[in-house]
């Protein structure tokens, strides 16, 4: 069944016309197999578009610092994720999260596999007074938002999970927050897209030319492999789009923001450290703890920016380890099963870059900072809308590639992403 929001339609092919915004049209390349690039070719497939979706890294590789989305905790929690100055951030998240429920199933059935999704809330706690204070005025902002979340004392929050220490002064639980686990997630979306004629192309894309091959609007070149006719692109790389050469400079500068974090499990016979997301701040910093059905915990996770470093160090860990251990004494007793690192994609404005830029027929995806696997199903509908009338739905036009800028606008001056930004 089509995205939820997008009717069924016939698409028509590729004609030139005079606007920059190109017609449905029937060749996509997405280039990038993150959850944002998967989510998006599956949506444009069962649109009846011809879709080929170019990865390097094997969907079943365990994990690769390449991609945010195979180190990921899994945490839909637009509720805990609320921050000042973004609330239409936020609203986007919410949307997005209220479509989960129906996206599960839908992804579970087209696949035949399960993501793990777990509707056990959060719990966001803090360590001392001032952390406390912090999480008071971000409740104020969630009632002002129309989030159901309750404030707690700390005996509540013990009552809820025993294992917390007994330090901790209060929190805040989000009832309607949920989880799931992005490494199966991308597994399903790559058996759902496979099943929706979604074509895969093992490589590393060098370049996107105007024109394309054969007449067609573009070309996609993949540094070992011949060069992809597409009508429409889809740059969905993450923060290593900047490594691809394009007609034009239309993509912002995306920044690497790294994140560590530890995968653990719960020894033989002992009982679940926690029964469902705890979120804590520990001296101002944050920590996680995810619990999968099958005994697994995710804890992180450090947010460094160091370009595209993607180096595993002892203090980072060690901060990690040290936060997690202030909220819950028992992870050091966990046995950790890997150690992760990923480069989370960040826009400078810290919001998705979604649809048509001013080069005609190449679309971003990207830019999706913490909040990827959240906003996967509000991006494939988006995307999927894009892809085939031209535009976006009226809600996510904040949100649109080729939005206006600091210095200027892309939409009416050919002025470069890096003048605008320098």
């Amino acid at each position: 069944m089509p995205a939820k929001g997008v009717e069924e339609r016939t698409v028509r092919t590729f004609e030139e016309t005079p606007d920059t915004r190109i017609r449905p049209t029937n060749t996509v390349v997405v280039v990038g197999g993150g959850v944002i690039g998967r989510v998006t070719a599956w949506r444009a497939a069962q649109q009846g578009l011809d879709v080929t979706l170019v990865e390097p890294d094997p969907v079943d590789e365990p994990s690769h610092a390449r991609a945010a989305s195979t180190v990921a905790a899994g945490m839909l929690t637009p509720a805990t994720e609320a921050v000042f100055g973004e609330e239409e951030l936020m609203a986007l998240g919410l949307r997005s999260a209220r479509m989960y429920d129906d996206f599960v199933a839908e992804v579970e059935a087209a696949s035949g596999r399960s993501v793990g999704h777990r509707r056990t809330g959060t719990l966001l706690v803090a360590f001392d007074r001032d952390d406390l204070a912090v999480l008071h005025d971000l409740h104020a902002l969630q009632e002002r938002l129309g989030i159901a979340t309750e404030r707690l004392g700390g005996r509540e929050c013990r009552r809820l999970e025993p294992m917390l220490a007994p330090s901790v002064r209060g929190g805040v639980l989000a009832p309607e927050d949920h989880s799931l686990d992005p490494r199966l997630l991308l597994r399903a979306l790559a058996e759902a897209g496979r099943r929706a004629g979604v074509r895969e192309v093992s490589g590393t894309v060098a370049e996107v030319s105007s024109p394309g091959p054969d007449g067609a609007r573009l070309g996609v070149r993949p540094i070992d492999g011949p060069v992809l006719p597409a009508h429409q692109v889809v740059l969905a790389a993450g923060c290593w789009g900047d490594r691809i050469t394009l007609p034009a400079p239309v993509v912002p500068p995306l920044r690497p923001v790294k994140g560590q974090l530890l995968r653990a499990r719960v020894r033989a016979g002992e009982p679940p450290i926690v029964e469902r997301t705890v979120r804590g701040l520990v001296r101002g910093f944050p920590v996680y703890l995810v619990p999968r059905a099958d005994g697994e915990v995710i804890v992180g996770a450090t947010q460094e920016e160091l370009g595209h470093d993607t180096a595993l160090t002892a203090g980072g860990l060690w901060q990690v380890l040290r936060d997690a251990r202030e909220l819950v004494p028992g992870v050091g007793e966990l046995e950790i099963t890997e150690t992760c690192v990923g480069l989370r994609p960040g826009s400078p404005d810290n919001e998705p870059l979604l649809g048509p830029t001013r080069v005609p027929g190449l679309h971003l995806a990207s830019g999706h900072f913490r909040h990827g696997v959240l906003l996967a199903p509000v991006t494939g509908e988006v995307m999927a809308e894009a892809l085939t009338t031209g535009t976006l739905p009226e809600y996510a036009r904040r949100f649109a590639a080729d939005r206006a800028v600091p210095g200027g606008d892309t939409r009416e001056k050919p002025t470069t992403w890096e003048e605008q930004w320098n």
